[in-house]
């Protein structure tokens, strides 16, 4: 498995499928990390598979690829890929219609001024989370206002500055539709170190379900994208391909659900 991000919560979570599923198969699981920015990405990766396939691995899950067209001596599987489906195999989750149930789920509470936290634009999946947000407020009948949506790039400290950005607005939004679980969580702080009440003076949603979203002193509604199992999954349909085998469905996309906790609310009254 390459490029896994031991500090990244939801690489931690594919891990944890993957040896599920390589549990009793006849196959090891090595786990490597590039350590590196996202700018290298692309030579880390050629470079890890053109040194480990053909020698050491019989094939490769690849998490959030930059690299997803490339030919090498073994199978490929990727989950979610930055660009998205290509001529690998993958495994990603709904992201849009997961982000459309998130800030339908505000909606349906009454808010009307959602703000969106985004992921790091160079990942499909980010873009669709944002794409759904959007989506969701135009079906309703809403305008999309950009004042409200700020970058987070799905790490702490640009999720702490949007969030504070957000909340410190003259007429700051009622709710915050956040791209990960890491953002809302930090949403969450933020809201307490400036004396806004959640889920009374604002709402919170995040995406991911990370473990972590249910043990907050406010327990964070999300949607969840089944992390783990995308690992097991892109495991078994790896294992397949080394031992020849034909794959039923070459591009698996996995359903989000809602899972509504303590964080959300109907809108304040007074707003």
């Amino acid at each position: 498995m390459a490029d896994l991000n031991p500090d990244d919560i939801v690489s931690v979570e594919v891990l944890k499928g993957a040896a599920d599923a390589i549990h009793g198969s006849g196959f090891e699981l090595v786990a490597y990390s590039s350590g590196g920015r996202v700018d290298e990405h692309v030579g880390w990766e050629r470079r890890y598979l053109s040194r480990l396939m053909g020698t050491l691995v019989d094939g490769a899950v690849l998490v959030t690829p930059t690299v997803t067209d490339v030919q090498f001596d073994g199978p490929i599987v990727a989950v979610d890929p930055h660009t998205g489906t290509s001529r690998l195999p993958t495994v990603t989750a709904d992201n849009l219609q997961g982000a459309r149930l998130g800030v339908g789920h505000l909606l349906d509470l009454g808010h009307t001024r959602i703000g969106m936290i985004t992921g790091r634009a160079d990942l499909a999946s980010a873009q669709r989370r944002e794409q759904g947000y959007r989506e969701a407020l135009l079906a309703a009948g809403l305008s999309v206002d950009d004042a409200l949506v700020r970058n987070g790039a799905f790490e702490p400290e640009p999720a702490r500055l949007a969030a504070r950005e957000l909340l410190t607005l003259p007429r700051p939004p009622t709710a915050i539709f956040a791209a990960n679980d890491l953002s809302a969580l930090v949403t969450l702080d933020v809201a307490a170190e400036l004396g806004v009440d959640v889920p009374e003076q604002l709402s919170v949603v995040g995406f991911d379900n990370i473990p972590e979203s249910a043990l907050a002193d406010t327990p964070l509604t999300t949607v969840e994208q089944p992390i783990r199992r995308m690992g097991h999954d892109a495991i078994e349909m790896l294992t397949s391909l080394i031992r020849g085998e034909v794959l039923e469905e070459s591009h698996v996309t996995v359903d989000t659900k809602l899972v509504v906790r303590r964080s959300t609310a109907a809108r304040p009254v007074s707003r």
